[in-house]
């Protein structure tokens, strides 16, 4: 059981990249963390409970809140990390990876934190945060990325909504809203393309995205935001 006291954070696709980055912020502000992904490993930290599974998958979800609940005894802050992204033209996508995408971009987030609300409202509320993709903002004919914002613009437009809902219990929703971010999915000979969509010139480090979650974490006159942390895509070029 966690010590009276500590706060309790869920994250999803938290193996590598902007997600394994987030479980160590979240330790460093002193939370516990049960950290979930299709493939993670159980680290040596006992702070840390990692759970395998397919975040669309109802049973996935189960076992996250009820590892939270069993472990710590607690949940206070819940973030929608894990996601797809696949750039094809709209008429080239096909019926799996419409599949794919409801399931991680969306069914993801609706198990988990669906699950997760009532134990948030039984402290007193807490915070739901979730990384959405500057693209549903601001597209761009070199990106095709019609399902990306068909799904991720739903989850930022579910923010709003469940903000208002929610803002008189205590319990904030906000997303982040990333840029291109320098992570394993991509390449390092793409790099200067990537960068190069951006207008301040360069691809967000996942130190970014980390700080603009912990911004939102530690801001409680804050919900219903969507903070775009993306070079500045989302004002233009």
């Amino acid at each position: 059981m966690s010590t009276q006291g500590q706060k309790v954070a869920i994250v999803t696709g938290a193996s590598q990249g902007i997600g394994a980055g987030l479980v160590a912020g979240y330790r460093r502000l002193g939370y516990a963390v049960v950290a979930t992904s299709r493939f993670i490993a159980q680290p040596d930290d006992p702070e840390i409970i990692a759970i395998r599974g397919d975040i669309a998958d109802p049973d996935t979800a189960d076992k996250v809140v009820d590892a939270a609940v069993g472990k710590f005894g607690r949940i206070d802050t819940v973030v929608n990390n894990a996601g797809i992204f696949i750039a094809k033209p709209f008429a080239d996508y096909t019926d799996d990876d419409f599949a794919v995408y409801l399931g991680v971009n969306l069914a993801g987030f609706f198990q988990v934190t669906r699950r997760a609300v009532p134990h948030l409202l039984a402290h007193g509320g807490g915070h739901i945060v979730s990384i959405t993709t500057s693209l549903v903002d601001h597209a761009n004919s070199n990106v095709p990325s019609a399902l990306a914002s068909l799904t991720k613009g739903g989850l930022q437009s579910a923010t709003k909504s469940l903000a208002v809902e929610y803002a008189g219990r205590g319990l904030r929703v906000n997303a982040v809203s990333p840029g291109i971010i320098r992570t394993p999915m991509h390449a390092p000979e793409t790099h200067e393309a990537l960068a190069s969509l951006h207008p301040v010139g360069r691809m967000g480090e996942i130190s970014d995205i980390v700080d603009a979650v912990v911004y939102l974490e530690n801001a409680p006159f804050v919900t219903g935001e969507i903070l775009h942390v993306d070079g500045g895509q989302s004002a233009g070029h």
